[in-house]
């Protein structure tokens, strides 16, 4: 629906292109999402207007970690009965959302915040590996496991990461059998991550 539409009115119109800017929603769904809200209760609406500015305004990301949080650290982080010697590398933070529901991982993770795209110009500065190698230098650390995604993107900033792990000379793991190239963590389903953990391999 283009600016300026006459068939209905501005503020409709105004919803529907906010709502297309969100991933995976097209103009049929954000129209849909829109009229869905239209007809139900105002306070349904004003909950979710809440909700949005809500975690907009209290979360922010953790201090060790780099995960979306409401506190200084996050609930893996402050979790004392984690792995915290055992470090999984994630791109971004529903990754651990996605990994946490195996149950098949009890370490600690840090999230880059994207990957390696020198087509995009996306580069080292640009995601969390600075604070990543100074979190190596402060915490002793026996495996680091590269969850990045399985395409080019995430296998050039596993191997970039390889190459600054080498020299220190902590065992480097990349998440193995059951993701085909071209895979995201976000949207494969638990039994696939489970076996990506329990079939790493040394990288």
């Amino acid at each position: 629906m283009q600016p300026g539409n006459t068939i209905t009115s501005e503020a409709v119109t105004r919803l529907i292109q906010e709502l297309t800017k969100l991933p995976g929603i097209g103009p049929k769904s954000a129209q849909r999402i829109a009229y869905y809200l239209l007809r139900a209760p105002l306070e349904q609406s004003q909950q979710l207007a809440e909700a949005v500015i809500t975690v907009r305004q209290k979360t922010h990301l953790c201090a060790r970690c780099f995960n979306v949080t409401d506190a200084e650290l996050c609930s893996v982080c402050r979790d004392e009965q984690r792995e915290h010697q055992r470090l999984c590398i994630v791109e971004q933070p529903q990754d651990i959302i996605a990994l946490e529901h195996t149950h098949a991982f009890r370490g600690v993770y840090h999230v880059l915040h994207g990957a390696l795209s020198p087509t995009e110009g996306v580069g080292t500065q640009d995601i969390r590996i600075r604070e990543l190698m100074e979190r190596l230098d402060k915490e002793t650390i026996v495996e680091v496991i590269l969850a990045t995604n399985i395409n080019l993107e995430g296998e050039q900033t596993a191997l970039y990461l390889k190459r600054l792990l080498a020299p220190r000379g902590i065992k480097v793991t990349r998440l193995a059998r059951g993701l085909p190239f071209g895979a995201e963590l976000e949207y494969a389903d638990d039994v696939t991550l489970t076996r990506a953990f329990e079939g790493r391999q040394e990288f």
